[in-house]
């Protein structure tokens, strides 16, 4: 199994966001689930790579041409794709991973979170999506996502397909079955 962690090239201001990435690397290594990521040796997103790497887990990242310098290209993952846009990063993610996971980012994580949750809405795929909500990180959006949806811009069942947990453990079972 392979899941895809959209995260951000930043850590955050709260040293919880940088553990909960290194937690999350770590149990999918355990779990022998392969990690599919943005192939940043930065922010958050190089924590979690390292964790699953150093826990003897496979990590496969995906990064654009342009962004090898600006979020400093992985060196040491199991396979690295260089793409040549942002959009190529985000269909081979989402081709190479069995489900998809957001920890808290920035304007980029929720980029990939609802690129590939439209995806799910038009059917271009089925595959499972999780919010790990670190600490209440994604309440504000939960808020606005249930606002939506009851002013009649999501349906209901658009809504309850993303499952939301603050337990990576619960998250990451959900996947693995």
């Amino acid at each position: 199994m392979r899941i895809c962690v959209f995260c951000g090239s930043a850590t955050g201001t709260r040293p919880l966001y940088a553990a909960a990435a290194a937690d999350l690397g770590k149990l999918l290594a355990n779990r022998g689930i392969t990690l599919v990521y943005g192939g940043a040796s930065v922010g958050t997103m190089g924590i979690i790579a390292d964790a699953a790497l150093e826990a003897g887990g496979e990590v496969i990242g995906v990064i654009p041409t342009s962004m090898t310098d600006r979020e400093i290209a992985h060196q040491r993952l199991t396979a690295l794709h260089v793409v040549g846009s942002m959009h190529e990063r985000k269909a081979m993610m989402a081709e190479l991973a069995d489900g998809f996971l957001a920890l808290p980012g920035g304007a980029g994580t929720l980029d990939e979170l609802f690129e590939i949750w439209t995806w799910f809405q038009i059917g271009v795929h089925s595959k499972p999506i999780g919010i790990a909500n670190i600490d209440g990180f994604y309440d504000p959006l939960i808020q606005m996502v249930d606002h939506m949806v009851a002013e009649g811009f999501i349906r209901a069942d658009y809504r309850d397909f993303i499952t939301v947990d603050t337990d990576l453990e619960k998250l990451v079972s959900g996947f693995a079955g």
